[in-house]
């Protein structure tokens, strides 16, 4: 007993590995989630501008929408690629 107490932590045979496949893993799938996040965002929030700004795009005629629906989508559009943006950069996974 005496012997395990004067050792340091970082000594104990039973940690597991700082670079083992498991935080590997865990690194490998947040890289992922925050391409995808930023990927999402870019195409969401890019939605949402075109929503918004169809009347200076002159793109009425495309967009088969009335303004209403086109200025509430787009807010919407807006407000959910802000938040995979946010999520991204925090990496809240």
């Amino acid at each position: 007993m005496d012997f395990m107490e004067n050792q340091e932590p970082s000594q104990h045979s039973f940690e597991p590995r700082a670079n083992g496949p498991r935080e590997k893993s865990e690194r490998t799938y947040r890289i992922f989630r925050s391409i995808y996040d930023y990927t999402m965002a870019t195409l969401i929030l890019g939605c949402g501008v075109l929503m918004l700004g169809a009347k200076w795009f002159h793109l009425d005629a495309i967009i088969n929408a009335g303004a209403d629906f086109r200025y509430i989508f787009g807010s919407l559009c807006l407000l959910y690629g802000g938040f995979r943006l946010y999520r991204g950069i925090h990496q809240m996974y």
